[in-house]
């Protein structure tokens, strides 16, 4: 019978996939010959080159046959770990978990829900700003983008990774501008629409809320959707919210609906820790002229009547669009903006609300 050698070096004649013998490539592994029979291993470098290798294994028994032998046998394995299997899905959604009434999310000292009646008064602007101003003063701020539907704190914040999750139920939040924040908006393909029901929308900003693994935080921000609906009511009903910000614009069709919003937080048994007025005046940058496009002096005459605190006014300017659609807060920065920002930050420590 053949020897050895004379195997081998019908083994080298069989070209492998990507280049290269069996021989060449130090591939032969436990040749054994015992009478006409003989059997070896084939060792591949990877997993993947294995997966590819059956037509050669295949190839390399019926050239030992050749040589003589009455049956040959060659058992294909590979070197190496194998490839690892992919990271646990997460789906977002969903109806809500029962609960025994509302529950503190681990870590968070407070819950501060920046909220509106209407849409369009820069709610979510405000909602990033103070995030930054307040992390700019020391604190531990984390930013949850509750609007499900229209979710535009990933462009705010400058932020586009999607979150990791290690066993497919913690989510792990991202960091700008030194706040730790996370939004739907990263779960989505880009320009992807949310079309859900009531409970998967309350599913979901449950997730959101409990987990997301948010650490120690002084403070988390909550940028609520536009209105009076299912989140706003699963935000205050599930967790223990520390208090609810309005911001409205001065004109009286915005005044309107902030009542509405304050009303609800009433009613939800949340406290109103304040008014801010937002896009209250403009100053124009040629001539300095100061204009009040929305009016103004609205929203403060608001919270006298209410008997609760005026936060601040902040001015409308194109900067903070640009700053906002660049990713980069204008909190972050310096200028008129950035100060009346940090005003308010500073008014919220002051007062133990941040």
């Amino acid at each position: 019978m053949p020897d050895r050698a004379q195997i081998l070096t019908a083994l080298s004649r069989i070209t492998l996939p990507d280049g290269g013998d069996l021989v060449s490539r130090d591939m032969i592994r436990a040749l054994t010959v015992e009478g006409d029979r003989a059997s070896f291993v084939i060792e591949a470098p990877t997993p993947d080159l294995a997966r590819q290798m059956e037509p050669v294994r295949q190839a390399a028994e019926a050239a030992v046959v050749a040589l003589g032998f009455a049956r040959a046998s060659a058992l294909l394995t590979a070197h190496g770990p194998a490839a690892k299997a992919p990271p646990p899905s997460l789906k977002i959604g969903g109806h809500p978990t029962p609960q025994a009434g509302p529950q503190h999310v681990p870590g968070v000292a407070r819950i501060l829900a920046i909220g509106s009646g209407k849409g369009g008064v820069g709610k979510s602007t405000v909602s990033s700003n103070l995030a930054v101003a307040l992390a700019r003063q020391g604190r531990r701020v984390g930013l949850l983008d509750a609007d499900i539907y229209g979710p535009s704190q990933p462009r705010m914040m400058g932020v586009s990774k999607r979150p990791a999750s290690p066993d497919g139920k913690t989510i792990e939040p991202l960091q700008a501008h030194g706040v730790t924040m996370m939004s739907i908006g990263l779960m989505l393909k880009e320009n992807e629409a949310v079309v859900w029901r009531g409970p998967m929308l309350m599913g979901a900003m449950q997730q959101l809320l409990n987990q997301v693994a948010w650490g120690d935080l002084d403070v988390l921000i909550v940028d609520l959707p536009p209105g009076t609906g299912d989140v706003q009511l699963t935000l205050c009903q599930k967790t223990h919210v520390t208090g609810a910000i309005i911001v409205s614009t001065p004109q009286d069709v915005a005044l309107l609906d902030a009542r509405r919003a304050i009303d609800m937080f009433g009613k939800l048994k949340t406290p109103i820790l304040g008014l801010i007025e937002n896009m209250s005046s403009y100053v124009c940058p040629n001539c300095g002229h100061e204009a009040h496009i929305f009016g103004h002096g609205g929203v403060a005459a608001e919270a006298e009547t209410l008997d609760v605190p005026f936060l601040g006014e902040i001015p409308l300017s194109l900067d903070v669009r640009l700053a906002g659609d660049a990713g980069t807060p204008i909190a972050a920065g310096e200028g008129v903006v950035a100060e009346a920002y940090a005003r308010i930050a500073h008014r919220l420590i002051a007062g133990g609300m941040a």
